[in-house]
């Protein structure tokens, strides 16, 4: 397996889940275009397009970082041109930005509801339509949501229907575009089984007591990198999670991925069936919230 010399166009990414896939993949020598929004420092968040460009580079790849608001249809054109002006084309597009708010109907203004439809469902969407004419020039062609699968259970729904549309939403395009490319461009999701140590988490889901509870975000680079590398022509249409592709293809030691000096349960995260859970190889309980 290798991507050495493939070109990966990816929303988002300058921290988090998105930035530890860039990074394993430029290990390999991959070019990374990180696409995302946060051009200068942050007070609440670490990094920008800038600091991820130079840890790509660091790892072993070539990087591109181009301001972009998947949301605005130009916006996303001229990122995706700047890609192929810069590497030559597209090989495999990663829709890893992501807006979550968890909040009850109520509790939604039209604002935070109009966010995250639009960066998710809408964002995932138009980034994979603008990448897939060069997709199809690709030889083993990609295109990776970072989106759960589609458990319809009344549970998900009922905290924040909202914020569950929206994710659902770039499941979906998972679901219609892998049938519609089928034989051409792969189309999958990957989603991780626990919470992963993110800003999210930490700032927004649960600080550091939740922190600690979850996994650190290499264990979704090292499930990306095997999905990615997998046969574009038949590896398509699945919704993976992260530990099961991980322990199919002979990982055994999940220990690698949670916080140091932490050896109790993890924290099973959003959108994972109960009998997914019990498979589990770590003891991972559900938020109480969405028990019963």
């Amino acid at each position: 397996m290798s991507l050495d010399g493939k070109t990966i166009f990816m929303s988002g990414g300058s921290r988090g889940i998105g930035l530890a896939i860039a990074k394993k993949c430029a290990a390999d020598g991959a070019n990374v275009v990180i696409a995302a929004k946060t051009d200068k420092p942050h007070p609440k968040l670490d990094g920008t397009i800038h600091t991820a460009a130079a840890e790509i580079e660091a790892a072993g790849g070539k990087a591109l970082g181009v301001v972009c608001d998947i949301r605005d249809e130009a916006n996303v054109k001229q990122a995706v041109d700047a890609a192929v002006q810069r590497f030559g084309g597209i090989d495999i597009c990663i829709n890893n930005a992501s807006a979550i708010s968890l909040t009850p109907t109520s509790a939604t203004p039209m604002k935070r509801y109009d966010l995250m439809n639009q960066v998710n469902a809408r964002g995932t969407f138009l980034v994979s339509q603008t990448c897939l004419p060069h997709l199809m020039k690709a030889d083993n062609p990609h295109i990776m949501n970072i989106a759960p699968p589609l458990d319809m259970n009344p549970k998900w729904f009922k905290m924040h229907t909202a914020y569950t549309m929206a994710k659902y939403g770039m499941s979906m395009c998972t679901l219609g575009m892998a049938e519609e490319f089928r034989g051409k461009v792969a189309v999958n999701s990957l989603w991780p089984m626990t919470s992963i140590d993110t800003a999210a988490v930490r700032n927004v889901l649960g600080g550091d007591s939740m922190a600690k509870m979850s996994r650190t975000p290499e264990i979704m680079a090292d499930a990306a990198y095997i999905v990615l590398n997998q046969d574009a022509k038949t590896y398509t249409g699945q919704f993976i999670i992260d530990e099961f592709i991980l322990g199919e293809t002979g990982t055994t030691d999940f220990a690698q991925y949670q916080q140091p000096d932490y050896d109790g349960p993890l924290m099973a995260d959003f959108f994972i069936p109960q009998d997914w859970l019990d498979k589990s190889v770590s003891k991972i309980i559900q938020n109480p919230g969405y028990e019963g």
